[in-house]
């Protein structure tokens, strides 16, 4: 059996298996349970059907191959897929962008808007790319989508990548600058606030920003301007609930 890790060995222990993962199981049942359940208002999502319709879309001409997906974020350590191979890559035209601004009650509010990391064009970002067999690409895609497509914030397109020896054209999951949800007119003042304020039943915007930046460093991807944005917000907190071991 091929290995997947044969090419980085030392992410093993680093990505958590696919059946370990909730993601797995991400409907949206589970998500209007989790909206019932902390008294927040429903439907801002895209319905089963509009989802779908995007996936067979996006993946016309693709679905007897194998295809390779990028994570930018919480992919890359959790990506609830069953991939055959996992490469490190580098999106050249692609970056990490804290632009999503989230008020839907995860870690934000309508009052205090709450801030994560979305795949905006840019200079560059280093990243992951897991490749999936061509066999189980209708049902991993189905997945993924649950969790990448559920409300309208991204474009699902087909980017190149850059990997050891070569190229290869990865699915990835773009920010869509026409969605309530993407902001990409936020100055730095503006995104420290809201990671500073923001907070929601999964937990603040500060912790999301500080769980980026720690397992950035445990799969040895430099991000300089995260690191920035991390030292800014925790110099922004007051200092009753900045976190003690931030």
């Amino acid at each position: 059996m091929h290995d997947p890790f044969a090419h980085h060995p030392g992410l093993r222990d680093k990505i958590k298996p696919h059946d370990q993962s909730v993601f797995r199981e991400f409907t949206l049942d589970r998500l209007q349970g989790l909206m019932d359940d902390h008294g927040l208002p429903g439907g801002w999502w895209y319905d089963d059907a509009t989802r779908e319709a995007t996936r067979h879309s996006t993946l016309a001409g693709r679905r007897d191959d194998d295809i390779w997906v990028f994570a930018y974020g919480s992919l890359m350590w959790d990506p609830a897929l069953d991939f055959a191979e996992v490469r490190r890559a580098h999106a050249p035209d692609h970056e990490r962008q804290f632009i999503l601004r989230d008020i839907y009650g995860g870690r934000g509010t309508p009052e205090a808007p709450g801030l994560m990391a979305a795949l905006d064009h840019g200079a560059g970002c280093a990243g992951l790319a897991f490749r999936i067999e061509a066999a189980k690409v209708e049902r991993e895609t189905e997945i993924l989508w649950w969790r990448e497509m559920v409300a309208p914030c991204y474009h699902a397109r087909f980017i190149p990548l850059n990997i050891a020896g070569g190229q290869i054209e990865a699915l990835a999951f773009i920010a869509d600058h026409d969605a309530d949800m993407i902001d990409a007119s936020l100055t730095r003042p503006q995104q420290i606030e809201y990671l500073t304020t923001g907070k929601g039943f999964l937990g603040t915007s500060f912790d999301y920003l500080l769980n980026v930046v720690e397992h950035l460093h445990q799969l040895d991807i430099p991000d300089p301007d995260l690191e920035n944005l991390l030292e800014a917000a925790r110099a922004a907190m007051p200092s009753e609930t900045s976190p003690k071991d931030a």
